[in-house]
């Protein structure tokens, strides 16, 4: 099992840098961040300075979308990064959240996902691809490799991403869940003609570790009430007993009354009152390092091959440096 860092692109940009180094020391290979315009800083910036200070480190966001960037930006800036650095990021991509949202705008359809998910590959490694109407091709690229991993919850979504994705991000780590989901994109991948096996499973959610299991789960409660975002969005267009989605996952948000994005991934957000210490037990990693491992070799069995940590708490080092010392050797 692979391991990566998510992390929210706040100034200073080299705190940033910093925890990136710092993890790959402890063998994290991806490093991950947030892509909102308006909320934090620029992460294509950052990225550069990372991969500049790191040897083997993958980045990308988790997740960028197709409304705030032109595609051909999209893929030239992921190009140029890769020209420069060797081929060490990943596109993490899904309908848009906090990036559309806070600039009045809707998450994008997932027609034209789809659309931008080969789009962007074929013009980040050298092909052409048509951008509105326009047959493009970016001439400078030369063995250009950009995996597409899709963010998904609903049915729809999850045969998406089985049927174009390099990977699926799923951003919880509830192994009923994840068990559930899984196996919809490998159908998916089926039904297209491709191999299951080629998809890669990224599961993300935040990880705390030590004893004190009440203060973990105030500082990785604000999980609860972003996912629950996006499972309000599945409840309004599916129905909240229509079958296509678990009630594992839409039941908890029943006491939802909104969310404010100003707040959104950190842990004094005010709209996460309604999600139970249940929820927050099982959507993240809490404890020891035994429980740690435990659940993330269950997720193991389940084909999940990357666990991303969300470390937007009091503890990052620390969790890094636990991981480091004891999670990810044991999951080698």
């Amino acid at each position: 099992m692979d391991f990566g860092l998510v992390l929210q692109t706040d100034p200073p940009a080299s705190t940033v840098v910093g925890l990136m180094r710092r993890a790959e020391r402890n063998g994290f290979r991806y490093g991950w961040t947030f892509d909102s315009a308006v909320l934090w800083q620029e992460p294509f910036v950052i990225y550069s300075r990372i991969l500049e200070h790191t040897r083997q480190m993958h980045v990308g966001p988790m997740v960028t979308n197709p409304g705030t960037r032109t595609w051909e930006v999209t893929a030239s800036t992921f190009a140029t990064l890769n020209d420069m650095y060797g081929n060490r990021t990943v596109c993490g991509i899904g309908r848009g959240d906090s990036a559309m949202r806070v600039a009045g705008r809707k998450p994008n359809t997932l027609a034209r996902l789809g659309e931008a998910i080969g789009v962007i590959r074929d013009l980040a490694e050298g092909r052409e691809a048509e951008v509105d109407g326009q047959r493009l091709k970016l001439p400078w690229v030369r063995d250009g490799r950009l995996p597409v991993w899709m963010a998904a919850y609903g049915p729809k979504a999850l045969a998406l991403a089985g049927q174009k994705a390099d990977g699926f991000i799923l951003q919880l780590a509830d192994p009923f869940l994840t068990e559930w989901m899984v196996k919809a994109v490998r159908t998916a991948a089926v039904e297209a003609g491709r191999d299951p096996a080629s998809v890669t499973i990224c599961v993300a959610a935040p990880a705390y570790v030590g004893d004190d299991l009440g203060h973990a789960r105030e500082q990785c409660r604000w999980f609860g009430g972003m996912v629950g975002n996006h499972v309000a969005d599945l409840v309004s267009r599916y129905g909240e007993h229509s079958g296509l989605v678990p009630e594992a996952l839409t039941d908890y948000i029943k006491a939802r009354q909104g969310y404010d994005y100003s707040h959104h991934g950190r842990t004094d957000n005010p709209d996460t009152a309604f999600v139970p210490d249940e929820i927050v037990d099982r959507f993240c990693l809490l404890g020891p390092v035994e429980a740690h491992i435990e659940k993330l070799k269950a997720l193991r069995d389940l084909g999940v091959d990357q666990f991303a940590v969300y470390a937007m708490h009091d503890a990052r080092e620390a969790v890094i440096d636990a991981y480091g010392e004891r999670v990810i050797p044991a999951l080698s």
